[in-house]
């Protein structure tokens, strides 16, 4: 299966918004588009749009998913979501090593970290296997309360030694 990393159009943008998640992962569900502009959220701000977010394709027209790449001062913090019929597919753990490439192109030498809330098994679950391994737990504001979350890091695999003899 490939995927592709493109810009977010604002079309992009609009349908993520019609995305329904069911229960219990409805608290995803973003605003109505026009919410959503009304108050510059997020990915309807076009600078926003432009600098943080990508939409996701698999294929040459399938829009699959999007990711955030939120620039904080020494780490960037990768945001995603794929579409509801797709979720516990097995497709997100490569949807997030298509966020983490992208990290590492634009800031290489940035720490690369995500929050997921603990309940979230299935999403931990994705991450972990994208790499990812929890470092800190917290509570967040959300629109829900507050929530507890993982912060997870993304640890880069370890290169096995050279085959050879040391001296």
């Amino acid at each position: 299966m490939t995927f592709q990393l493109r810009p977010m159009t604002e079309n992009d943008a609009r349908r993520i918004c019609e995305w329904r998640y069911p229960a219990p992962y409805e608290r995803y569900n973003w605003p109505d588009w026009e919410r959503m502009i009304r108050e510059g959220r997020e990915f309807a701000d076009p600078d926003i749009r432009s600098s943080q977010y990508r939409s996701v394709y698999r294929g040459a027209n399938e829009f699959a998913a999007y990711i955030q790449l939120f620039p904080l001062d020494r780490a960037i913090r990768i945001g995603l979501g794929l579409r509801p019929d797709l979720c516990g597919a097995g497709l997100g753990a490569e949807v997030v090593r298509l966020a983490v490439r992208e990290a590492i192109r634009r800031r290489p030498e940035a720490e690369i970290d995500l929050e997921v809330e603990t309940w979230n098994l299935r999403a931990i679950k994705a991450y972990e296997k994208a790499g990812f391994a929890a470092e800190d737990e917290y509570g967040k504001p959300a629109a829900v309360g507050i929530v507890q979350v993982l912060c997870m890091v993304w640890r880069p695999p370890v290169q096995p030694p050279a085959r050879g003899t040391v001296e």
